[in-house]
């Protein structure tokens, strides 16, 4: 797939680039996406929810009436999970929500996400460029420039750019990422995909693998 170089003005610069078959134009497989999806997001959890069993709450643990004769249930201490205040049954953990992806389901879940922008025309290959200071309003410019102002952005990069970076953080619906670095979340998450000449040498030689 041929697609033409623009300017950070949002011109035509001439030069065309192709997008690697292997890369952005395999029949996507949705599966390995949702797999790949739900590992990033789990990934993020952090796991940290607790809740006291009857053991660790502070109470008496004397028996509050005799077991027998009383006409109801048998009935412990106060810490019992069926009065108000007592502890939880089987309640919530502290647990790592991580679980192992295989790399190759990862790379075909990362070519399946990049084949459906792809195929979405959402991807907009410009020229090399920096900001000589972080400024945002040079960015927002940039958006308009591109048409992508209010759409949800991926910025790829072939390598941290902190003009470019500072230049972002303050906008929202905007994520800047390093070309060996992408994940499947970021470019599902996105609504178009922005790339360097640069950044996609190196997206190339990454995953064509």
């Amino acid at each position: 797939m041929e697609v033409s170089v623009l300017n950070i003005k949002g011109q035509e610069t001439g030069k065309k680039v192709e997008l690697n078959d292997a890369i952005f134009g395999i029949e996507p497989n949705d599966h390995v996406i949702y797999l790949a999806v739900k590992q990033y997001l789990a990934a993020q959890r952090q796991g940290t929810h607790k809740s006291k069993e009857r053991s660790e709450i502070a109470g008496s643990t004397r028996k509050l009436i005799r077991q027998k004769g009383g006409g109801g249930a048998r009935r412990g201490d106060i810490k019992s999970p069926v009065l108000r205040g007592g502890g939880r049954v089987f309640g919530p953990q502290p647990r790592d929500y991580w679980f192992k992806l295989n790399k190759k389901v990862k790379a075909l879940a990362r070519k399946s996400a990049l084949s459906y922008k792809a195929q979405q025309n959402a991807v907009i290959v410009v020229e090399d460029f920096d900001f000589e200071a972080p400024k945002t309003k040079a960015f927002v410019d940039l958006q308009k420039s591109l048409n992508v102002d209010g759409k949800k952005l991926l910025l790829v990069l072939p390598a941290n750019n902190k003009n470019v970076f500072l230049s972002a953080r303050n906008i929202q619906r905007v994520e800047i990422a390093s070309a060996n670095a992408i994940n499947t979340y970021q470019v599902m998450n996105a609504n178009v995909l922005v790339v360097t000449e640069n950044a996609l040498k190196l997206v190339d030689e990454t995953f064509n693998k």
